[in-house]
């Protein structure tokens, strides 16, 4: 059994934090976020150390130049003289033939090593770079810097990378976090509303925030979608009701005149009885086939595509009325081909002409039109014909303008709600307006068999 709150309502379960949309997304953010940090910081360590060991490259290259044009100069060919340096002159053979004296006191007769390319070696501890440049005599001048100053300013930029980006991480994570929480509020509180509306309270709305965002966006769709709802259960429950009292209606003509015979035996006869139980019965058999008919519709009925006739479901028509009594003008019937179910088509043009016949002095007239993209059915008569204002609500179920009519004349109020519903199921629409006698005609547009 599900969980329940204090109203009755089931308990809405609220997602994992890492399955709702606002973990998900302060989760992505950090990723995101992470991953362009990382890769920006390691990016700019490498180049910052690139350029840092370039610079001491330079910088030492162009000071063994300076020392070895001392060199070259008279008096100066001793470099034992220098101080804070390490400076050694080297032979070909790799013995040491001159050297500063910090080079003396922290190498000693070690020579330091030649090549054309800088070099980085530890000397005593501290890490140092090592350049050589070519003088006279077969011999090299060979010049150790410290590089010391550099390897801390990388040490302070990497401490400080890995402190910032952690502690950037952490902001992006919160204010992602705050940010979504504070965006999805609106939602949270419109799924509370639309959780709280049940079938009894179908009246309410949401309330629309005035920030004209997709937040509003939802909730006017949500209203929209309410209002549908409230539109089809006000709809629904309007025809169980007049189901209700149609069905009721031939149940309780049989039931009292079967009282009355069982009471009173010499006030009727098994004749009349009969007759009225077979036309309540046919009554209360068509209520029922319209109803059905209605619910295979709402399903989704009339999908057969198949090549109908309408002209001669229309002739058909024509002589059945003339058969009547009717006045009934078929010359406007031209041939013309549809698809769809033959049986729905023929309901169609039935109703109407039942309709037409119903409400008329004495003429009727029915035409069958191919025009353009579509097939024009019309039904119309001389009658009284069809308010403006209740055109519309004409084609709702169990509607009949004339309620002072008597049921015999009136009909189940079904028909044309059946007109519209194989009409629409079929692809195409109708409407009514005024005849050419004054009274009604119906209009139903098909689309044309290809």
């Amino acid at each position: 059994m599900a969980d329940r709150t204090g109203s009755g309502r089931p308990k809405t379960e609220r997602p994992h934090i890492w399955r709702s949309v606002r973990g998900r997304t302060t989760l992505g953010a950090t990723l995101v976020v992470a991953l362009a940090l990382i890769v920006g910081a390691l990016s700019f360590y490498g180049i910052l150390s690139s350029s840092i060991h370039a610079g001491a490259v330079r910088s030492a290259e162009q000071r063994a130049e300076e020392l070895a044009e001392r060199l070259k100069g008279p008096g100066g060919r001793d470099i034992g003289s220098l101080d804070d340096e390490i400076v050694q002159v080297v032979g070909e053979d790799g013995s040491v033939r001159g050297a500063s004296e910090d080079a003396r006191d922290e190498l000693g007769a070690s020579a330091l090593p030649v090549s054309g390319d800088p070099q980085t070696m530890t000397i005593d501890g501290e890490p140092m770079l090592v350049v050589s440049e070519d003088i006279e005599g077969d011999q090299s001048l060979v010049l150790a810097v410290s590089v010391e100053e550099g390897t801390e300013t990388l040490s302070t930029v990497a401490l400080l990378l890995a402190i910032a980006v952690p502690l950037l991480l952490v902001l992006v994570g919160v204010t992602t976090w705050l940010v979504t929480g504070r965006a999805l509020t609106p939602v949270t509180r419109i799924r509370q509303e639309v959780d709280g509306i049940t079938a009894e309270r179908l009246h309410h709305r949401v309330a629309v925030p005035a920030s004209a965002d997709e937040i509003a966006a939802l909730a006017t769709t949500m209203n929209r979608m309410l209002d549908r709802l409230d539109t089809s259960a006000t709809a629904q429950r309007r025809f169980v009701s007049d189901a209700s009292h149609e069905l009721r209606s031939p149940l309780a003509t049989i039931r009292q005149h079967a009282e009355l015979a069982q009471a009173h035996p010499g006030t009727t006869s098994i004749g009349e009885l009969a007759e009225v139980v077979s036309e309540e019965g046919l009554r209360l058999q068509g209520i029922v086939e319209s109803l059905l008919l209605l619910a295979r519709l709402d399903e989704g009925a009339g999908t057969l595509a198949e090549a109908v006739d309408l002209d001669d479901i229309a002739l058909g028509e024509v002589r059945r009325l003339r058969a009547r009594g009717f006045d009934v003008d078929g010359s406007g019937i031209g041939a013309a081909r549809v698809h769809g179910d033959p049986r729905l088509f023929g309901q169609l043009l039935r109703n109407l002409a039942d309709n037409a016949a119903r409400h008329s002095v004495g003429r009727v007239a029915i035409s069958v039109i191919p025009q353009g993209r579509h097939v024009f059915v019309t039904v119309e008569d001389d009658g009284s014909g069809v308010p403006v204002a209740e055109r519309a609500r004409i084609f709702e179920r169990f509607v009949r303008l004339d309620d002072a009519r008597s049921r015999d004349v009136g009909g189940s109020g079904l028909g044309l709600a059946i007109v519209q519903g194989i009409a629409t199921a079929s692809g195409g629409t109708v409407t009514v307006d005024d005849s050419r006698w004054g009274g009604a005609r119906f209009v139903v547009a098909l689309p044309p068999a290809d």
